[in-house]
């Protein structure tokens, strides 16, 4: 098909308009001709192009490595390997993530249990989670690292741990 304008396009391709425009400008879509009226028309092998883009996207490829890909993809004289190393370091960067996903979640995890066992329930400004966060305890880089007790120094009789009110 050809004469396909940049919505339909967009709409094929599961992108929107601006993405579209924006892939033109950088080299990764080719320039568009348009007819009288300056609306863009394209074909098909856009559409497939604009979707190749896009998935490479969103596996997380960094714009240079798409352009990478996409000069692969139109040099039959290129090799495979180019895209096997994108892909390779492509998950070394994905695993470095989780890694880091993984020691937030366990910082995360370690907030909660203090608050459970240490202030639950208690004023607000008192929780040790927001103590830890000012002060810089714990870090996706360290999940163990503590700082102690994060309420201010008050007599254990004051500290009466009741259930927050509900709020609306």
């Amino acid at each position: 098909m050809i004469g396909i304008k940049i919505g339909k396009l967009a709409d094929r391709a599961g992108t929107n308009a601006p993405t579209i425009r924006y892939y033109e400008e950088i080299g990764l879509l080719r320039a568009a001709p348009r007819q009288a009226g300056g609306q863009r028309v394209y074909d098909d092998d856009d559409v497939k192009r604009l979707r190749f883009i896009r998935q490479c996207r969103e596996f997380g490829f960094s714009i240079d490595a798409v352009r990478t890909l996409v000069d692969v993809l139109d040099d039959r004289t290129s090799s495979c390997m180019e895209a096997r190393d994108l892909a390779a370091r492509q998950r070394s960067d994905i695993r470095r993530k989780i890694a880091e996903l993984q020691a937030l979640d366990r910082t995360l995890e370690g907030f909660v249990a203090d608050c459970d066992v240490r202030c639950a329930g208690g004023p607000g400004p008192d929780c040790v989670i927001l103590g830890d966060l000012a002060k810089g305890c714990r870090s996706a880089k360290n999940p163990e690292q503590k700082c102690g007790s994060a309420l201010p120094a008050r007599r254990a009789e004051n500290r009466q741990l009741k259930p927050s009110p509900k709020r609306k």
